[in-house]
């Protein structure tokens, strides 16, 4: 039996999960994490770390008997989350913050306060797996059971040490038996909606966000076309990302979609869907998760957004901690800032910054 600290967020995963580590005879105590001000986050809008998520997690700790904890970390998470996805998008970037939430707070942070309180492991609602590797005496990373819930992805940043320390209790289940095993133990939550958006951004308006909290003043500059010549205005540069087709204010007479941004130059490059497409990307600040770090060439399955399947790719290594990826068929619209990652089969090697 191992002492298990379980972050809670509200939700029905989380939830679940500590409800399967008790089934397993751990000791179990549950933390949800405030990550917010309280006026950033009111009870009439879905986000993690509401009061209404709180009230939600002490009630199901409550339910199957065991203590829940606060863990005050809104420093912490302005520092390494809201600011970082801030100074992303004012460079042009296309940010992921719930990696960095995931490497700096929930398996950071929260790590280390359980260890501080002498637990033995943290355990999280995320669907992956880990598996202890006898021949290379590392732990891998695995994709769940449930692939349409797969969460690998936004989990590539950890460390070893990380991996280690975290228990997936949901890997070997599908979401309907996870809602069925809460409903079965009569949790409040057993019905809630999945969270979907930023959670500290949860209207999805990013450009009001940025404005609210950082001292940029945001300025309309030039839409180029492909050739460079400017063809309209824009409305500023932290409005928009590659790929999108919605909302660019601007009419060519035929679909027009951003294929690029330049923050330095104020400038909006819009142009064909075709001109989406990229067959190589460069990638750093690589993180091989369950492995080491490439000394040659290998052939993976890649992915460039969260939501993505994965393509076939050969990772070529460029220095120590940047490659390029090459794919075996053009891939649609890789942003600058979002994360690629990298499979052998279901096991997730590693992944960097797109550049």
């Amino acid at each position: 039996m191992a002492k298990v600290l379980v972050g809670m967020s509200g939700g029905v995963d989380s939830s679940a999960a500590a409800k399967l580590l008790l089934d397993n005879g751990h000791d179990v105590t549950g933390v949800t994490l405030k990550l917010f001000e309280p006026e950033d986050v009111t009870d009439d809008i879905r986000a993690c770390g509401s009061a209404s998520d709180v009230k939600d997690a002490k009630a199901v700790a409550e339910k199957l008997g065991f203590e829940h904890l606060v863990f005050d970390l809104r420093e912490s998470f302005r520092e390494n989350v809201m600011s970082y996805f801030i100074n992303s998008y004012i460079k042009g970037e296309t940010p992921n913050p719930c990696i960095e939430c995931n490497k700096n707070i929930k398996f950071g942070k929260m790590l280390e306060e359980a260890e501080k309180l002498g637990f033995d492991y943290i355990a999280t609602g995320h669907y992956a797996k880990r598996v202890f590797n006898e021949e290379t005496k590392k732990f891998q990373l695995i994709r769940p059971s449930d692939r349409s819930k797969d969460q690998t992805y936004v989990l590539y940043g950890l460390t070893q040490y990380q991996l280690s320390k975290t228990l997936f209790p949901l890997g070997e289940f599908e979401k309907s038996q996870i809602r069925s095993i809460a409903q079965e133990a009569g949790l409040i939550n057993s019905g809630k909606p999945d969270s979907q958006d930023i959670c500290f951004v949860p209207d999805g308006d990013y450009a009001k966000f940025i404005s609210d909290n950082s001292d940029v003043s945001i300025k309309e500059g030039n839409f180029l076309n492909s050739n460079g010549e400017i063809i309209g205005t824009h409305k500023g540069v932290i409005h928009y990302t590659v790929g999108q087709r919605k909302g660019l204010g601007i009419a060519l007479g035929k679909p027009a979609y951003v294929i690029g941004k330049d923050a330095l130059k104020n400038t909006v490059t819009i142009g064909d869907k075709e001109e989406l497409y990229k067959s190589e990307i460069t990638v750093t600040d690589l993180n091989w998760i369950s492995g080491e770090k490439l000394s040659a060439e290998i052939s993976v399955t890649a992915k460039t957004r969260y939501s993505q399947n994965e393509a076939e790719a050969v990772v070529i290594p460029l220095t120590s901690d940047t490659a390029r990826v090459v794919f075996s068929q053009p891939q649609r619209a890789p942003a600058k800032g979002q994360a690629a990652v990298f499979y052998n089969g279901d096991i997730l090697l590693g992944g960097g910054t797109i550049q």
